[in-house]
């Protein structure tokens, strides 16, 4: 898929870069920090019992509608984005580890390379994700080592759960642990929309009660997390309960620019109700 140069206009105005330029690292650098910090990582629509689709047009509509999805919204979108504009985007099986499990390769994460030319003329792979929230804030090479972006460290690695694989790990105070990537190239989203399905529908799923919401900036990152807002940069961690709607709308679209755009006033309202509702039992288990 390739958008038309309308879309591209468009797509790069809703991240506010200005034009376009030649596919080079530098501009791929401009593009993934605009997008990480214009466009949340968010379960608002599944919390809502309103998700939608991840096929790449609906993906893109999204974008160009000024709202946002999760990790196969984003990065589908973001590799639809880079390769009408002539980068060249793999897409790769990935997997999120949480604290306290394992390492996998699970499909429940979409994950994006981009291949470069250096000034040696060699390929280089460098890691885009724009789907994960918190991390990274602008690509990283495709080799190992420790690369610091603001007050969050990452380490590239080799996977030991794919052969051929790399893993991406996490600050050690992150919301997760690391990502590891399947070495194999895919043609097309098909193997990520049985997952979506379990992830926006089933009432297995974890995030159908948990509303949460990313973005990273350049000096660190933010958080809702139901009605618990986390802000994160390199001198503190500072967290802040918004109990009223006002409270919570206004940190929605003031810092997360998220302003429900779908959703009307009483659908705003329900949504409100149903997180402050699941806000106030989550403090009551944690109460025990």
């Amino acid at each position: 898929m390739r958008l038309t140069p309308a879309e591209i206009k468009a797509y790069l105005k809703r991240i506010g870069i200005a034009d376009v330029q030649p596919p080079t690292l530098d501009y791929l650098t401009q593009l993934h920090r605009a997008h990480v910090s214009t466009i949340s990582w968010q379960t608002i629509d599944i919390v809502a019992g309103r998700p939608t689709p991840i096929d790449l047009h609906e993906c893109v509509r999204l974008m160009l509608s000024n709202r946002s999805g999760y990790c196969f919204h984003l990065n589908g979108a973001f590799g639809v984005l880079l390769h009408s504009l002539g980068y060249r985007v793999f897409w790769h099986r990935a997997g999120v580890q949480p604290p306290g499990q394992e390492p996998r390769i699970n499909s429940f994460h979409l994950g994006l390379t981009v291949s470069l030319t250096n000034e040696q003329q060699q390929a280089q792979r460098y890691i885009i994700d724009v789907g994960l929230g918190d991390m990274p804030y602008e690509p990283l090479p495709l080799q190992i080592g420790t690369y610091e972006q603001g007050p969050l460290r990452y380490q590239v690695v080799n996977s030991d759960v794919a052969e051929g694989g790399w893993r991406l790990v996490h600050d050690p105070n992150a919301s997760f642990v690391g990502v590891d990537y399947d070495p194999d190239e895919l043609e097309n989203l098909e193997e990520f929309k049985p997952k979506h399905e379990f992830y926006s529908r089933s009432p297995e799923s974890p995030w159908m009660k948990l509303f949460l919401v990313r973005h990273r900036h350049a000096t660190g990152s933010n958080e809702l997390r139901g009605c618990i807002w986390t802000r994160r940069d390199s001198k503190a961690i500072e967290k802040t309960e918004l109990r009223t709607k006002t409270q919570w709308l206004e940190v929605l679209g003031d810092v997360f620019q998220e302003h429900l755009v779908s959703y009307s006033q009483l659908e705003r309202e329900e949504l409100w109700k149903r997180v402050w509702t699941y806000h106030e039992e989550w403090k009551k288990a944690n109460m025990k």
